[in-house]
């Protein structure tokens, strides 16, 4: 008999439970009656004004070529893809040493990696087909945002006599590596100028570490150097009778006039040893781009997290202190926003 009202009691007991799991409770909290789910009117309130959670988005993995070791550009890229590799929980970033902006773009056309960088004058031939990309244009590149401005540096000697880009003329002159973007930028200030390129110029195609030394010890009249100042190449040449060019207004003009990309820029008094007055400039912005086909989603958060975390980013990198999302929209060449980025700008309302 005991045991039987025991069982009794248990089953008593295992409905009230069931009954207070199935039910709805009430603004006191007491249990109300659960909907008949085998009726179409039947409808669950709380559930369907929440929204299930989206999930996280697909692993996306990030290669990210830079310039060679030894440049700020490797820096840069390094700490870009470090930071998204530690916010973004579903992106894989990294950065790798290149030869710079030309192979950057290719291997972002061809893709074997996913975003880089490098100055909007090669974007803009990579996008169009134009100069070094001909016959290989990459349609679907798109750009993340403008970052810092490049400046051309013209250094001489002094025993040169060189005075403007003009003075080169006949003068044994470092343009870079044939091919190079640097080459391109002798290309078309030194045509501005009213040269014939190259023919007018005794030109030796090196790198500018080694034109650095050169210009130390007195075998070449100048050498061209795109860099972000100050340079340790144009220090360099600075603490050895060499000198910055200024780059006149016409000449910039010139430029302007035939390519969507230039600017102006001053390089301060005193940004070099025995640097005593400004000295203006070209420069070119250069531009973080991507594939277009990264989605929309993992480019707006590379995007977002990039400029909200730009102060640290800024402290590490001194190319990237200082920048805003303000003007990373100018001065790019009209080249084309990826929809990510874009949606990025314009919920901060600089679009």
């Amino acid at each position: 008999m005991k045991k039987a009202l025991s069982l009794a009691l248990a089953a008593i007991l295992m409905l009230s439970l069931l009954a207070g799991c199935g039910g709805n409770a009430d603004s006191d909290g007491n249990a109300s009656a659960t909907p008949d789910s085998t009726s179409s009117d039947a409808v669950n309130t709380d559930s369907a004004s929440t929204p299930e959670p989206a999930g996280e988005p697909d692993p996306v993995t990030i290669n990210f070529p830079t310039a060679s070791s030894g440049g700020a550009l490797y820096a840069v890229g390094a700490a870009i893809t470090n930071l998204w590799d530690t916010e973004i929980s579903y992106v894989s970033a990294s950065s790798q040493a290149s030869a710079g902006g030309i192979e950057n773009l290719n291997l972002v056309s061809e893709g074997e990696a996913q975003v880089s960088i490098a100055i909007s004058s090669n974007c803009y031939q990579c996008l169009n087909g134009t100069d070094s990309f001909e016959g290989y244009a990459y349609g679907d590149l798109k750009v993340i945002g403008g970052l810092y401005f490049n400046p051309n540096q013209v250094v001489v000697t002094d025993k040169s006599g060189i005075t403007d880009l003009a003075g080169v003329k006949g003068k044994h002159f470092a343009v870079a590596a044939a091919g190079s973007s640097v080459e391109g930028e002798c290309m078309n200030h030194f045509t501005a100028a009213g040269l014939n390129y190259p023919s007018d110029i005794n030109c030796e195609y090196i790198a500018f570490t080694d034109a650095a030394d050169m210009l130390q010890n007195g075998t070449i009249d100048g050498a061209w150097i795109m860099s972000g100042a100050p340079a340790a190449a144009v220090t360099q040449a600075c603490t050895s009778g060499c000198k910055l060019l200024n780059i006149s207004d016409d000449v910039i003009s010139a430029l302007q006039a035939e390519y969507p990309w230039y600017a102006p820029l001053t390089i301060p008094a005193g940004t070099y040893p025995n640097q005593d007055e400004d000295v203006q400039t070209s420069a070119i912005k250069m531009v973080m781009f991507c594939r277009g086909d990264l989605s929309e989603q993992a480019v707006y958060d590379l995007t977002r997290t990039f400029w909200e975390h730009i102060d640290e980013l800024g402290e590490a990198q001194a190319n990237l202190k200082g920048l805003t999302p303000e003007e990373a929209v100018k001065d790019i060449a009209n080249l084309p926003l990826h929809p990510g980025a874009e949606r990025y700008y314009k919920e901060i309302g600089v679009l």
